[in-house]
């Protein structure tokens, strides 16, 4: 999540948790980075106060209580909460990284390897929300949060019991997002089923793999007329082929021609294997590339004047390779660059990160990306944190003081 600094206006604590900065904000209210009393981070979610009424403190409790509900290793876990304060405020666990709407706008929509790695994982994810009796109703990119275990699913602020026909909703008022609603939702039906989830589902994979939503227009009105009209057909340009039958099915007019989430966890599967690697593999590759996307502040040249502490030497995706020098070289070395000045290199925007190599090779055949080259050793006569002489030689201090009191 990017976070911004606190308004003047900002609380600075509520509920025991001091607000840190801005994560974001909608119609109700303006969601915080914060901290417990223990240090740990929480998203913490406050009503505006000029929208605190009694409609709003039932929806808010009812998000509350559903929160309580819902578990799973996908969904942003519940941490406190009090909808009777004089500013309501929900916490919930942080998730450090983008949502899928930001991260595709950013960095260009996922590969085609991992699409059905995110939809294996998220619908499974579905599937435990859905057997607690519950549906989500308002999934879409924007609620998708690509954390550093993998994605997560987050505001259940529209989420309502499976087979309910009770609304806190306006009559002839529709809820959701229009673009990412399959069209019983858009048309005000009820009860509804976890068919609408699925719909939404296939909305966030087509976005994933293509950057775009399957409907587009000028207006509401006419998005509401495309998303309800059975003869216009969803706009899957640009979806990789192997991913259209099961997009169609997902996105499908009428609810009982979709897929179960079971269904929809298996035709994921069998498009992952297919490419000759493990649904595991793969969800840990999405991991890995959601996770360490380019950063611009890595590329931009050190400022006139600068002397930095270290100078990187090698940059890897996993940060156990990482090894620094000593930007001064110990005394009697000449220095490894030449003294005259140079001009800085211009700032380079990375295009998105390459699909990462698997990192456990033991379980499943071997990726077929190519190799990343091994990182260059440094060289002779400087000093690394991982190998440094000292280091060594404490090392065998301690295994030779060992040895002199074990008892064998």
């Amino acid at each position: 999540m990017q976070t911004t600094p606190l308004s003047p206006d900002d609380p600075t604590e509520i509920g025991g948790f001091e607000l840190l900065g801005r994560i974001g904000q909608g119609g109700m209210g303006q969601v915080y980075l914060g901290e417990s009393p223990g240090g740990e981070a929480a998203a913490v979610k406050v009503i505006k106060p000029m929208v605190v009424d009694s409609t709003a403190r039932l929806r808010f409790a009812q998000e509350i209580d559903i929160l309580k509900t819902v578990w799973g290793a996908r969904v942003a876990q519940f941490l406190d909460a009090d909808a009777e304060a004089e500013q309501p405020w929900l916490a919930t666990e942080y998730v450090e990284g983008p949502d899928l709407g930001r991260f595709v706008t950013t960095h260009g929509p996922l590969p085609a390897l991992l699409v059905p790695a995110l939809g294996a994982t998220l619908a499974e994810g579905l599937a435990y929300v859905h057997r607690q009796g519950l549906l989500h109703r308002d999934l879409k990119p924007a609620n998708i949060l690509l954390g550093p275990n993998g994605p997560k699913i987050i505001d259940f602020g529209l989420a309502v019991f499976a087979e309910s026909n009770v609304s806190l909703t306006a009559a002839n008022t529709v809820v959701g997002t229009p673009s990412c609603m399959p069209p019983e939702q858009a048309n005000g039906e009820k009860p509804l089923t976890g068919a609408v989830d699925v719909y939404a589902l296939g909305t966030v994979l087509l976005y994933a793999a293509t950057g775009h939503l399957p409907y587009h227009a000028n207006n509401i009105h006419a998005l509401f007329h495309m998303v309800t009209d059975p003869a216009t057909r969803p706009d899957l340009t640009g979806a990789p082929t192997e991913l259209l039958p099961l997009l169609t099915t997902m996105l499908a007019h009428r609810a009982e021609d979709r897929p179960a989430l079971t269904d929809v966890v298996r035709q994921c599967r069998a498009l992952v294997e297919a490419q000759g690697l493990k649904l595991a593999q793969a969800r840990r590759r999405l991991t890995t590339y959601t996770s360490t996307p380019p950063q611009d502040f890595l590329l931009a040249p050190p400022a006139a004047g600068a002397t930095p502490t270290h100078v990187p030497t090698v940059i890897d995706r996993d940060p156990a390779a990482v090894e620094t020098m000593p930007a001064t070289p110990p005394p009697g070395e000449a220095p490894a660059v030449p003294s005259a000045p140079t001009e800085p290199a211009p700032t380079t925007r990375l295009q998105p990160p390459p699909l990462p190599s698997d990192p456990f090779p033991g379980d499943g055949p071997a990726p077929s990306a190519p190799q990343q080259p091994e990182a260059r050793p440094p060289r002779p006569g400087t000093r690394s944190l991982r190998h440094s002489a000292q280091a060594r030689r404490t090392a065998q201090q301690l295994r030779d003081a060992y040895a002199a009191r074990a008892p064998f």
